[in-house]
């Protein structure tokens, strides 16, 4: 692992996985160090996941603590208190628009820790929103790993299901949600009603 402070500069750390497997729990993690070492962090979220509320980022474990919600990128960097912020933790990344590479990145040229936490892949398995450059980007990157709750093996997937079938590989790639509507599957256990089976399988 990296130095909680990098020797020069700052960095980006991405820490990524399917749903249940600890991602917000570890961002928070991390923020409460921050706050410990007093390097003013800052904690944003998408507004678009309001499944808590729009001030606090939320774990499924029940971790809590205040954020700013955001509607872009663009909002992080006019900030009052960006200036002072020497680490910026970022909750869901996954939905935010593309220019949070380059803000990200413009933060760790100005010697910020960027913490960014998402979903790498969606519910039909493909990468997800801007993570692919930020892991490209990423000087340290945590992939997380769920139970999967079929077979109990490390979950890696994220299953969509509606009214308890798979949802189709055509469905809206966001729908804001929790275990009501996703659970955490392996490979072999993930699911789209409407993928074909392999030959061997179908027979």
């Amino acid at each position: 692992m990296i130095p909680f402070l990098p020797a020069r500069g700052g960095s980006l750390d991405v820490i990524c996985g399917p749903m249940f497997s600890g991602k917000s729990e570890e961002l928070l993690r991390r923020i409460r160090r921050a706050e410990i070492a007093q390097l003013s962090p800052l904690l944003f979220k998408p507004s678009l996941d309001d499944r808590y509320g729009e001030t606090d980022v939320v774990s499924h474990a029940g971790s809590r603590l205040r954020c700013i919600s955001i509607g872009s990128s663009a909002d992080i960097e006019i900030h009052p208190e960006l200036a002072t912020a020497l680490v910026v933790g970022i909750d869901e990344v996954q939905f935010l628009d593309d220019g949070i590479v380059e803000v990200a990145l413009g933060l760790v040229r100005r010697g910020v820790r960027v913490l960014a936490a998402g979903l790498d892949r969606d519910f039909r398995g493909e990468p997800f929103g801007p993570m692919p450059l930020l892991l490209a980007h990423a000087d340290d990157a945590d992939k997380l790993h769920a139970i999967c709750q079929i077979c109990a093996g490390p979950a890696t997937m994220t299953q969509r299901l509606v009214d308890g079938r798979p949802a189709r590989s055509d469905d809206p790639v966001i729908l804001v949600g929790a275990s009501e509507s996703y659970e955490a599957r392996c490979r072999g256990c993930h699911r789209l009603t409407d993928a074909v089976l392999p030959l061997a399988a179908a027979g």
